[in-house]
This record gives C-alpha cells, structure tokens and sequence, in this order.
C-alpha cells in the first residue's frame, strides 16, 4: 500500500523525518509531509494519537530526536518558526483573571490587528456578552471562542489549532466553520481534530495518524482510494479502514 505523504518542497510548509520519543515510547515515527498553501489542513486521530504533540514538534516547543521542519525547501530554526506559525493549545487561559475586553485588546496590540478586525471577530464570534467578564469565569464553550479570537488576530501566515471545535454545539461549530473558511483566505491552517464529522465539514485535506504513525495524506476521495474503499466513504470509514 502506498501512503501519499505530500512530501513536495514548495508547500507553505514541509516536515521531514519527524521522530520522538518519551522516555522508552515512540510518540512520532518518521512523520514526513507537506502543507499545500491556503489550505485548511484536518490532522485526525484519536486521543493518544500524538497530534498534540506533533503540533508541538513542527513549532519546537516538543524537542524531537530526529526530523526538519522546513518553509519553500529552507530549513527553519525557532526565531523563525515564532515567525511564521502561530500555535494555539488546546484549553490554555491567558490572563485569567482578566476581562475578556482587556486580553482581547492586548492582543489585537500585540499582534498589530485593527480594532475593527477586533470588531468583527466579537460579532462573528458572539463575545458581546462576556466582554466584562474575567476569562476563567466563562464556560468552555466561550473560553474556546476567546481563544480562536486570539489566534485569528495574530499575523502568521500559517495557523494552528489543537482542538478547536472542542465544546461547541453543532450550530456554534458550523458558525466558526464559516468564520476560519473566510479567514483562510489569506493564511494557511493545520486544525488538529478529533471529532471526525467536523473534519469532514471544514478540511481540504486531511493527515490521519493512530499511535504516533503516519497513516496517509490527502483528499478524502485519495484516502478511501488508498483505503480501497468507494470514492463517496466518509473519513470514519477511511480511518477504520487504515487502521
């Protein structure tokens, strides 16, 4: 079976060989693909499957035991990487104890976004109602959108997620589906998900990985070919498939 890895050099951006270790567990084994510009790439898996820490990895907050993450063939080193990734983890609160108002508008300074993307990002998203309130007192749901806030504010030209759906219905799902298709326009997104009917909806692409293995790369319809499955299979169907 051949796994199409998306290994090409002119992606935004490539990593080759990524490897790592915990203690005596392989965590990644050689984990080598490519993101197309302008995509909204699905990484896929269970929990355990080590999308965090791949995540991780490709910013270099995880140090790996061997692998490289390039931009345009070039290798990339961390000042870099701070440069062109942003990465937004999964279930962090910033400034806690804060108004919502008040982090949300050091970060539109920090990243140097207008005030009326700021604006937009507080409709589209619904945080009217919680601007006055402190970060930690707010549900799940809403802590997710100030975190999504924050991460469509910053200026990298390559996004990435870890969970971003976690918490919302599907109606709010949907909502923010449409807010990063319209935001993708202009940079590129790695979205690591594990519900797989909200990956299905949102990605372009998608790069499965069980047990910190590379399963296979590509379009939906590449995948349930590769799967040997018909073209129209969900990605449920795929996955178990390549499992």
């Amino acid at each position: 079976m051949t796994i199409e890895t998306g290994g090409s050099r002119d992606g935004e951006l490539s990593v080759r060989g990524l490897s790592k270790r915990f203690g005596g567990s392989r965590v990644l084994s050689d984990i080598t693909f490519s993101v197309i510009p302008g995509e909204i790439l699905g990484l896929i898996g269970p929990n355990g499957a080590g999308k965090t820490t791949l995540l991780e990895s490709i910013t270099g907050l995880c140090p790996v035991e061997s692998g490289t993450v390039c931009r345009h063939g070039r290798e990339l080193g961390p000042e870099e990487r701070r440069r062109i990734l942003w990465y937004q983890p999964d279930n962090i609160l910033p400034f806690a104890r804060q108004r919502v108002a008040t982090t949300l508008s050091f970060f539109r300074h920090v990243h140097g976004a207008a005030t009326a993307e700021l604006d937009e990002l507080i409709t589209g998203l619904a945080l009217d109602a919680i601007l006055a309130k402190p970060l930690q007192t707010l549900s799940k749901g809403y802590r997710r959108r100030v975190l999504l806030a924050i991460a469509l504010l910053s200026r990298q030209p390559l996004l990435m997620l870890d969970e971003p759906f976690d918490g919302f219905d599907l109606r709010q799902a949907l909502s923010v589906m449409d807010l990063l298709r319209r935001h993708v326009a202009r940079r590129t997104m790695i979205l690591s998900i594990h519900q797989l009917s909200e990956a299905e909806k949102i990605c372009d692409r998608f790069l499965l990985l069980d047990q910190g293995r590379l399963l296979g790369i590509g379009t939906l319809e590449t995948l349930a070919r590769q799967a040997g499955l018909a073209p129209d299979a969900t990605l449920e169907e795929v996955f178990l498939a390549l499992t």
